[in-house]
């Protein structure tokens, strides 16, 4: 049974990500009849590390106490090509030859990669960091959309909040669900999230760099006009192009076909409109240019990952605080793969068409 869990920081506190790690396995619950952990913060050194804000955090524990936890998180870790030191890696890899559990919040899957323990493995990361690191280690299978991926016995999760997800899961496995619930009860979060990433990806128009902007007026005027029906002959004659160069073109601009990125502008649309109108589905459908409500849940469910009615319960204005100028507050909840938060004084219970 896991009871020894330690946390290791990098040469700089993030303290979201270790507060989360803290208060699923470092607070005492006993009195609630909730299981207890030995839990340590520990780093390469014994010694004051910097935070946000200009706080510091004395971590008293060395590598060495390492060698004792069932599981071992890295809360967060440098993103860049550096060197990782070399006590660190023997540790890491002593503790999974012995049986321990990983787990990675956010960037800290950066480190299990460069210390060679994720080679062929499924791993998930913040998605704004998906793509470094997918660079960075080819012969990794990154998962952007999901907000945790367990392989074996390495466990990576998505930014910030994800890490409570993460968290929790490694609860329930081990302890079983009433257990993960009680923890999240007290933590006033829920025991478990629908959806993925997805939901919380902002995305912009996809372009390549050096593709030139011949297609630009076309996909602003797409944009405008969402909720007509497109075809690829119709598209090709207002660029001026014939179907076949127009499709090449398009490919080599978005990097992708005309109907694919229609799909996805629309389903970009309806998340802006769930966010900050209340329009029933069968309207956004027909502003969207889905033209039904099945279709538009077809495909917003296979993109984001989540429900339309699930999103705007999440997103929503109704669902959050005002959002004062430029947008709703669900913009920085996606930022940190979090839920928008929920209204003030109540708390979470738990031709061929383009």
């Amino acid at each position: 049974m896991m009871r020894d869990v330690v946390a290791l920081v990098d040469h700089r506190i993030h303290p979201f990500e270790l507060g989360v790690v803290c208060e699923v396995f470092g607070l005492d619950r006993t009195a609630d009849g909730l299981p207890g952990f030995d839990f340590a913060v520990c780093a390469a050194r014994r010694r004051r590390l910097p935070a946000l804000g200009g706080t510091t955090l004395h971590v008293g524990h060395g590598l060495d106490r390492v060698a004792t936890a069932d599981l071992v998180v890295i809360p967060a870790w440098e993103t860049g090509d550096v060197a990782v030191p070399r006590g660190v890696i023997r540790a890491l890899r002593s503790a999974l030859e012995r049986g321990a559990t990983l787990l990675s919040v956010c960037s800290g899957v950066f480190l299990l990669a460069a210390a060679g323990l994720l080679a062929d493995r499924r791993v998930t990361c913040h998605w704004m960091h998906a793509d470094v690191l997918a660079r960075r280690f080819p012969t990794l299978q990154v998962e952007p959309d999901r907000l945790y991926v367990q392989d074996g016995p390495i466990i990576t999760s998505a930014g910030t909040a994800a890490g409570i997800d993460a968290c929790l899961y490694v609860v329930r496995c081990e302890f079983g669900a009433r257990v993960a619930t009680g923890i999240a009860r007290r933590m006033v979060v829920p025991p478990h999230r629908d959806g993925g990433q997805a939901q919380y990806i902002s995305t912009p128009v996809p372009r390549r760099a050096g593709d030139g902007d011949d297609l630009a007026p076309l996909l602003a005027w797409l944009q405008a006009h969402l909720h007509h029906r497109h075809t690829v002959a119709g598209l090709a004659e207002r660029a001026h192009m014939s179907p076949r160069t127009f499709a090449r073109r398009f490919a080599d601009a978005t990097g992708t076909t005309p109907h694919q990125w229609l799909i996805r502008q629309r389903v970009l649309l309806c998340q802006e409109l769930l966010e900050h109108d209340d329009l029933t589905i069968d309207e956004i459908a027909r502003r969207t240019g889905f033209g039904t409500a099945d279709l538009l849940r077809h495909h917003f469910t296979r993109l984001v990952g989540t429900t339309p009615r699930a999103y705007r319960q999440t997103f929503g204005l109704r669902s959050g605080s005002d959002p004062g100028p430029g947008g709703t507050t669900g913009g920085l909840a996606r930022r940190m793969i979090a839920p928008a938060p929920e209204e003030p004084g109540r708390a979470a219970q738990t031709g061929k068409p383009a």
